[in-house]
């Protein structure tokens, strides 16, 4: 049999031949770091390659991780930055999904735009059907806003898929647990909006759709009476934001300002969700989720903000009374890991999202980390041979990374070129970051201050800024953007996807963004299991 040899960036007339001492010129020098290190690295994936189930159903339990906005320049970004953080130069750092064994790219595209939402791309990845713009649950068919036009065209979702095959699942958020991400698990609706009726036209409300908030707490009767056969005891965990859609509106003698919401019709869901699990745990701050006995929980729902949760430096820097994502992520594991039939998890990193479009790349990269350790949580709570991990964005965001900057240059900073100690000058003789935007609210420098959402309330730059004098790695710091709008937008191109465990390997090349339900279908076997279960 021929051997093949591939040589590249060498001299091939010299290969192999005697040097002036008389000894053999090795091919290559096996003695480098990084050549060692690749090396290495194949000979992992070898191992696992060999090791992965892929038959259908081969996946007990599926962990679906979404980093809300997470573009490519995110992950390269933030996996610099946690490096630097631990005292490394940052680029060959790598976040805990860095390593994991698969990866591919998703197309992003709604069916009626080229730049879409969380709404619909999270449709898509829940039940492998594309869909509008601002609609979860649902097929293109349905007409935003109009409530007339969703009857029929709802979807199912792996979730859905999930429970009625017995499984046991959850939601895990940092934003509202009625936001459109955390939403298309579970509800059908024709505006992502309708988080409660305070959010709906009445035309709509008479036409009989429901907010998104009752569904959620009403998603055991809704499942069951929608499938003959069906089974579901419901979802058995939620936590996140968002407590002010599940309750009502203040009354003229309602002091009480953490059992006031924004519901119109007077309903108070946490107590009807109280109701339908009479052992089921709630809680609403890190103190009562501290003291929470999840050992022997076996429904939990945890609402820990009004509205979405703090951005974790946030939470870190200004004695937020919230868990982490990671610290939810675990407990979460620790319940629906009792189910022996197995569990479907959605871990969503919302704030990436949010912080991107105030023009804050600190606190999207910081939250993009975070991320990064829920990831970590779930592998070391989970096994490798029977859970499969997706991590993956519903859409990226115009956030750049750019300049000549040298090895090392502090991710957050000006870009300081190869050989030199000052910042480089643009035409324009002012300095430039490596990060930046491309649209957005523009230049504003809220010093140390970790609340991004602080940004909306300061006059923005469009443009270029004088940040000679302006410490750009400041939590407080954000980006320029060249075209002014009132919040920075998402993108279209393509956003990553990693996988490891059963079912893996189907993720690689680039996909439609539906291929990543089919890829956790098959590898949980969800439909022929909830079939089954409806039938028996």
């Amino acid at each position: 049999m021929a051997a093949f040899v591939i040589l590249i960036g060498c001299d091939v007339a010299n290969t192999n031949q005697p040097s002036a001492s008389g000894a053999i010129t090795p091919l290559v020098d096996q003695s480098n770091d990084w050549y060692q290190s690749a090396s290495q690295q194949i000979q992992q994936q070898r191992l696992i390659a060999n090791a992965i189930q892929n038959d259908e159903g081969a996946a007990k339990n599926i962990i679906l991780f979404i980093g809300d906005g997470m573009s490519l320049t995110t992950v390269t970004a933030s996996r610099i930055l946690e490096g630097q953080q631990r005292g490394l130069l940052g680029e060959e750092n790598n976040l805990s999904f860095d390593n994991f064994p698969f990866s591919g790219l998703s197309k992003t595209y709604a069916v009626d735009a080229q730049v879409a939402d969380s709404a619909n791309t999270m449709t898509a990845l829940m039940s492998g059907v594309k869909t509008n713009k601002g609609i979860v649950g649902i097929n293109e068919s349905v007409v935003r806003g109009e409530c007339s036009t969703q009857r029929g065209n709802e979807v199912i979702s792996a979730l859905d898929l999930a429970e009625l095959a017995g499984l046991s699942t959850g939601i895990v958020t940092t934003t509202r647990v009625t936001h459109a991400t955390p939403a298309a698990t579970y509800a059908k609706s024709a505006d992502r909006k309708w988080e409660d009726p305070s959010d709906m036209p009445q035309q709509a409300l008479k036409d009989g759709c429901v907010d998104i908030a009752t569904q959620l707490i009403e998603y055991k009767a809704n499942l069951n009476s929608r499938y003959k056969g069906a089974n579901s005891n419901g979802i058995e965990v939620v936590m996140g934001g968002g407590s002010r859609h599940f309750l009502p509106q203040a009354s003229v003698d309602d002091n009480q300002e953490d059992t006031v919401g924004q519901r119109p019709d007077g309903r108070n869901l946490i107590v009807e969700w109280k109701s339908i699990y009479p052992d089921g745990l709630y809680m609403d701050s890190r103190s009562s989720f501290d003291r929470a006995n999840f050992a022997e929980a076996t429904n939990v729902l945890g609402l820990f903000n009004k509205t979405h949760m703090r951005f974790d430096a946030n939470r870190k820097s200004k004695t937020v009374k919230e868990p982490s994502l990671s610290q939810m992520t675990e407990k979460a594991l620790q319940v629906l890991s009792k189910n022996p039939k197995g569990f479907f998890l959605m871990v969503e990193g919302g704030r990436i999202d949010h912080a991107h479009h105030v023009g804050n790349a600190f606190n999207a990269l910081s939250d993009t980390i975070e991320l990064s350790k829920a990831v970590e949580v779930a592998l070391k709570n989970t096994n490798a041979k029977d859970t499969l991990i997706i991590v993956t964005a519903d859409h990226s965001h115009v956030f750049t990374m750019a300049g000549y900057p040298k090895r090392g240059n502090p991710i957050m900073g000006k870009v300081v070129s190869v050989g030199d100690k000052k910042p480089q000058l643009a035409n324009d003789n002012l300095p430039y970051t490596t990060l930046g935007y491309t649209n957005g609210i523009g230049h504003r420098h809220l010093g140390s201050e970790t609340d991004a959402d602080q940004g909306y309330k300061e006059q923005g730059a469009p443009g270029r800024a004088n940040l000679s004098q302006v410490d750009t790695t400041q939590s407080g710091f954000f980006q320029e953007s060249l075209v002014p709008l009132e919040s920075e937008t998402h993108s279209g191109e393509d956003v990553p996807i990693y996988a490891s465990g059963p079912g893996a390997h189907l993720i690689s090349g680039s996909n439609e963004q539906t291929l990543i339900f089919h890829a956790m279908n098959h590898a949980g076997g969800l439909l022929t299991k909830a079939k089954k279960a409806l039938e028996d």
